[in-house]
């Protein structure tokens, strides 16, 4: 059983329900559901059709607060920036830019516009995003290398703490999230790539990039 995120074979079980098998990496400890199990694109793009959220939502503005306000106390004014993963209805990039910045979207379904891999950002955020990755390692790649020097990876996903907790989520029980990050997993990230990490609470995590 391969790892998604870290390509390591080396995964043990972790957890059944009645709809799916989850695995544990025992290098990076990120907890993943098996490749057969998962959605097909289609009926992941149908799932994400059913959302509703935009803009003019303010409890959904109130939620992407989370990310936005830790990112923006670190950006400086009339930052470049990409919302990867910004879903049918973009809402971060509107956000930072009533606050100045200059924002792209991104994503693969819904804004698959490929020019952003050519670009170079002083920030990037990913709301809700990385628990649905069918490959966390090739696409955290893609984001680290577009990420400025000093620049800052926002990432806001719910974490796992325990086997007892997972057991119980109800995270795991949405039939897109395929892949389940830890505190552990995110220190592995920031080891093996060289970034600073910064735990902002259980959902949100910001990931520096250094400056050499």
């Amino acid at each position: 059983m391969l790892c998604p995120l870290c390509n390591n074979s080396d995964a043990t079980f972790y957890s059944k329900d009645k709809r799916r098998d989850y695995f544990q990496c025992q290098n990076c400890a990120l907890v993943f559901v098996p490749v057969e199990q998962r959605l097909s694109s289609l009926e992941e793009k149908a799932e994400y059709d059913k959302h509703e959220n935009n803009p003019n939502d303010t409890g959904y503005r109130n939620f992407l607060s989370r990310l936005h306000s830790p990112v923006e106390e670190f950006i400086k004014e009339h930052s470049k920036g990409l919302d990867f993963g910004c879903g049918p209805g973009p809402t971060l990039s509107v956000i930072f830019e009533e606050n100045g910045h200059q924002v792209d979207n991104y994503d693969i379904f819904y804004a698959d516009n490929k020019d952003i891999f050519n670009k170079r950002y002083d920030f990037i955020t990913s709301s809700e995003v990385f628990e649905h990755l069918f490959k966390p390692g090739d696409v955290f790649e893609q984001i680290i290398s577009i990420l400025k020097p000093g620049g800052v990876l926002g990432v806001m996903t719910k974490r796992v703490t325990s086997k007892t907790a997972f057991d119980n989520w109800h995270y795991k029980n949405d039939k897109t999230h395929v892949c389940f990050f830890s505190d552990k997993t995110f220190e592995w990230l920031a080891d093996n790539y060289n970034l600073k990490l910064d735990i902002i609470g259980n959902d949100v995590v910001l990931l520096i990039k250094g400056t050499d």
